[in-house]
């Protein structure tokens, strides 16, 4: 599903003309530029709405009809949840558990800390993930290339920084094995077995 498409869900839900929505959904899909399948979705995530996308757009947007449009109800409603057929929506730690384990010994994230170890914005945001699913592996998605000069910028409102970096995105991506659950939903991620479970028992 493509971001126009994802605009004309917007459109149908809550008034306005599609270019109200369109920044929105392609900026939660612009992870396809780091990675062709949909194991890019890393956004799709509660995580992605709360530490990345209200940050950037706000808490709310006014829609040509003059009318308040939640942001967190339109990434969840409009996008995440019709991507994975209305059935769930992924967690943080859905995407971290299909990290390989063993990448992790390779990256040096505590030298990478020390950078911004007196910064506390930049602290709290590059290790959201790894307060969210308690695994170091998670520091992948904010120790990157891509996050640094991408998200950190829009999120804290600070500079692109000109360097090599030791990590970027590939190192994600090569190290996530795609799962079934990525594929529009057609299984469920650990974090919804549980309930169903109850739910079938």
């Amino acid at each position: 599903m493509n971001s126009v498409i994802h605009s004309q869900i917007s459109v149908r839900k809550r008034g306005g003309v599609i270019e109200d929505y369109l920044p929105i959904h392609d900026f939660i899909d612009s992870t396809k530029e780091l990675c062709s399948d949909n194991r890019h979705r890393i956004l799709h995530t509660m995580w992605g709405i709360k530490r990345v996308i209200v940050p950037i757009f706000g808490h709310t947007i006014t829609n040509s009809d003059n009318k308040a449009v939640n942001v967190k109800d339109l990434c969840e409603q409009d996008h995440i949840l019709p991507d994975y057929q209305q059935r769930f929506i992924p967690t943080l730690s859905d995407f971290v558990n299909a990290i390989d384990d063993e990448s992790v010994r390779e990256y040096n994230f505590k030298e990478f800390a020390k950078s911004y170890e007196s910064d506390k914005p930049l602290m709290e945001l590059l290790l959201s993930p790894l307060s969210v699913t308690g695994l170091e592996k998670s520091l992948l998605l904010t120790h990157n290339s891509w996050f640094i000069n991408e998200i950190v910028p829009k999120v804290l409102k600070r500079e692109v920084e000109i360097k090599n970096f030791d990590i970027n995105p590939s190192d994600l991506f090569n190290n996530m094995k795609f799962k079934l659950w990525m594929d529009n939903g057609s299984t469920y991620p650990d974090s919804c077995k549980h309930t169903l479970g109850k739910i079938v028992g």
